[in-house]
């Protein structure tokens, strides 16, 4: 029986580590951190849980796959409940547009922003369709490490317009200023600026209309929880606080993993094949020897362009807020430009907007009774920007609860407690994301497909990649489609 050792516990590692165990494979999963997850880490604080995310579950379909490999329910192990409305948007100028639900219930309310883009909205929606039957449906779980393949995708992708971006393609549509910023936000959920990622991130719009939004009662936790109880049964070995230090290359395979221990102790595992949740950008520059990387890895680990930073203020209230839904998005008075200042300038700008998470909408155990549990999200320049986030970290934090306590949530300053929060600096500290990156590279056109890091490893022929930074993306459909790429590559343990 073969070894495959999974470098990496968050959602593409756990998915990758339950199809080798599927395929027969003796399978080890290495993790640093004190819990599975990778960046879906759990806090509590002063009787508050907070989710460090991701918050926002599309494609339930992609966990119900790896239950049913196992012929066993996702059901059984974890709850899985439909949000409603799935975001809301706040406007600086006042306006509000609750988004989700039934097809009715969205086209309602865009109607009473702009009766005249109900019909360009049902436009856009047919065209994601397209997107989706090709993008996701078709591409989403095949390998793209062939130049052959990817050229023989250019007719499709063209008809689609693939290399337009997002926000060109959703102009096209509405008309709307609201609603074009509303519509064109989902590339910020994979780490991307709707001003340059490629349109065919547009087919988030269908899979969220054809599978909704979902919430995890006892939060993202739960759900990890839910994945490492069905590793556990299923015999895969899960070795947590944990560092990988090197591969040893030798004959052109990886023959060793490297480790080390929360408490010094370094071991070595050997291994038949590695599939690396690691972020690529780390895995080709710190952990291969450089003689056994493909100048393919070289280039796209040393020249790709990143994604932004994320700053996130996690706080907990001692009053509830009911009338403030599960997400809402929160839009500063700029958008271009503070995407431009974020993404291009990388400067931390006097404005910003804000993600804001409430699970005890959907679930109180997260806070004490009569309190609630939130985290404010701000994407931000990643390290690169050169922010000193010493300085910066504390005064964003008390800008972003002024800006809450005036508008979504008034009389926060005299309700918040058991405030912390996370910057870039911590996303490059706890789990080794290069210059401090949320969603590793960034889904431009230029950096997709064939493009992206591929998951078959340009280096050793026995490693394989999923995660954010390889195909098809970042997001929990995307990291769950890379481990079904690999799984068509990994070979059966005979």
């Amino acid at each position: 029986m073969s070894q495959v050792i999974v470098l990496g516990g968050g959602f593409g590692g756990m998915a990758a580590a339950l199809r080798a165990r599927a395929k027969g494979h003796t399978v080890t999963l290495v993790d640093r951190c004190p819990r599975l997850g990778g960046r879906a880490q759990v806090f509590e604080r002063d009787g508050f849980k907070h989710d460090a995310g991701p918050t926002v579950l599309t494609a339930p379909f992609l966990f119900d796959e790896l239950f049913g490999l196992f012929n066993k329910s996702i059901k059984d192990y974890v709850t899985l409940v439909p949000l409603k409305p799935w975001y809301r948007f706040e406007f600086s100028d006042g306006n509000h547009f609750d988004y989700g639900g039934t097809l009715e219930d969205t086209l309602a309310e865009i109607k009473r922003i702009n009766p005249d883009d109900v019909e360009g909205y049902q436009r856009l929606l047919a065209h994601s369709r397209k997107m989706y039957n090709i993008g996701f449906t078709k591409l989403s779980d095949r390998p793209f490490d062939s130049i052959t393949f990817m050229l023989a995708q250019i007719p499709h992708l063209t008809k689609l317009r693939a290399w337009q971006t997002v926000w060109q393609m959703v102009c096209r549509f509405l008309k709307s200023d609201h609603l074009r910023q509303a519509f064109s936000i989902q590339p910020l959920l994979v780490g991307g600026n709707p001003f340059d990622t490629t349109s065919i991130y547009g087919l988030i719009h269908f899979l969220e209309q054809a599978h909704g939004v979902h919430f995890a009662m006892g939060g993202t936790g739960a759900l990890v929880d839910a994945f490492e109880k069905l590793m556990v049964e299923e015999g895969i070995e899960i070795r947590l606080n944990t560092t990988v230090i090197s591969l040893s290359n030798q004959a052109g395979r990886i023959q060793n993993v490297n480790i080390e221990t929360a408490n010094g102790h370094q071991e070595t595992l050997p291994a038949d094949w590695v599939i690396s949740n690691v972020d690529p950008v780390h895995l080709y520059n710190k952990l291969l020897p450089e003689e056994s990387v493909k100048w393919s890895a070289r280039i796209k680990a040393n020249r790709w362009k990143k994604s932004m930073g994320l700053f996130v203020l996690f706080f907990g209230t001692t009053r509830q807020y009911t009338d403030v839904a599960h997400h809402t998005i929160w839009m500063g008075p700029r958008y271009r430009e503070l995407l431009n200042d974020i993404f291009n300038r990388k400067i931390l700008a006097d404005d910003f907007s804000i993600y804001l998470h409430r699970p005890t909408a959907t679930d109180a155990s997260f806070a004490p009774p009569n309190c609630d549990s939130f985290y404010a999200l701000v994407p931000v320049p990643n390290l690169q920007g050169n922010v000193d986030w010493n300085k910066s970290g504390p005064d964003l934090a008390e800008r972003v609860i002024d800006a809450l306590d005036k508008t979504t949530l008034p009389g926060l300053r005299q309700t918040i407690v058991s405030q912390f929060y996370m910057t870039p600096v911590d996303f490059e500290d706890r789990y080794l994301s290069p210059d401090g990156a949320g969603f590793s590279v960034s889904p431009l056109f230029s950096q997709s497909a064939w493009f992206r890091f591929h998951n078959r490893g340009e280096g050793p022929a026995n490693l394989f990649l999923v995660g954010a930074g390889t195909h098809p993306g970042a997001g929990l459909p995307g990291v769950l489609s890379s481990a079904k790429v690999v799984d068509r590559l990994l070979p059966a343990c005979s």
